[in-house]
């Protein structure tokens, strides 16, 4: 299950699911007859906070720090922390740091994810590390986006293929942060 997840987050990183705001998913309410149901409203809810440094010299390198923190209101088991790299970053020589054991990382394109497995309790946070190093051609400003997919895999879902949580249309939900940092000579 876990690596099937891995793969849904890959297509959701490259399909621009993390470059959605980082604001909470509104609830949909439908009435039906005497009742109502809400629809859409996650089942964890993340904080995300991102820094990065204001400057760096071109083929030097940028630490991204993320700490995410699961406001609720359930405990969070399927996300994963990532996003999309600069455009000046060398993909060869990224690394990454995190207090949780067992944590895999992939990267497709310029988009890089990981999955830590660590059920987060609400009010939890986590921190990871990442850091790039720019290409020596790199200039201007570079532009990060990263943060946190997450998805709503019920009790009893655990052990579906990727294929069948995307036809049975499970939600994810992305919150993210965009950092800049200006290259200097």
């Amino acid at each position: 299950m876990r690596n099937s997840l891995t793969k849904v987050a890959a297509l959701a990183l490259a399909a621009g699911a993390l470059l959605v705001p980082a604001v909470p998913a509104s609830a949909t309410t439908v009435a039906t007859g005497s009742t109502a149901t809400v629809l859409d409203e996650p089942f964890s809810v993340f904080d995300v906070q991102v820094k990065a440094p204001k400057t760096v010299k071109s083929g030097g390198k940028i630490t991204y720090k993320i700490v995410a923190t699961n406001k609720g209101p359930h405990y969070a088991d399927a996300w994963f922390v990532g996003g999309a790299l600069p455009k000046g970053a060398d993909l060869r020589r990224v690394e990454y740091t995190t207090s949780v054991k067992g944590t895999e990382c992939g990267l497709e394109g310029r988009a890089l994810y990981c999955w830590l497995p660590q059920i987060l309790e609400k009010g939890d946070s986590v921190t990871m590390t990442f850091e790039v190093r720019l290409k020596k051609s790199a200039k201007g400003t570079q532009q990060a986006t990263l943060g946190v997919i997450s998805y709503d895999v019920q009790t009893g879902m655990e052990n579906m293929s990727r294929e069948e949580l995307e036809r049975l249309g499970i939600p994810e939900h992305g919150y993210a942060k965009t950092v800049k940092t200006k290259i200097v000579r």
